[in-house]
């Protein structure tokens, strides 16, 4: 298996928090961290991402884990 190359991921953390805030409105929603499952990572979308999902849910010597919105589905 080849080796993946070093990612670097460019985003601006601006504040932190114990949950998703909507930075327009405010909201606050509560999150759960959980297992990314290999369904679940076929399901984001790769043009938003510079990083492979599908890649390292697959990783055996590894889990990769999700922010989601407690009670949302989607």
């Amino acid at each position: 298996m080849e080796k993946p190359g070093k990612i670097l991921v460019n985003i601006e953390i601006d504040k932190l928090s114990n949950s998703i805030e909507n930075s327009v409105s405010g909201d606050v929603f509560d999150t759960e961290v959980i297992q990314l499952s290999n369904k679940d990572s076929k399901l984001i979308n790769k043009a938003d991402w510079q990083f492979k999902w599908q890649d390292q849910v697959k990783l055996t010597d590894r889990e990769t884990y999700k922010l989601v919105i407690n009670e949302n589905d989607n």
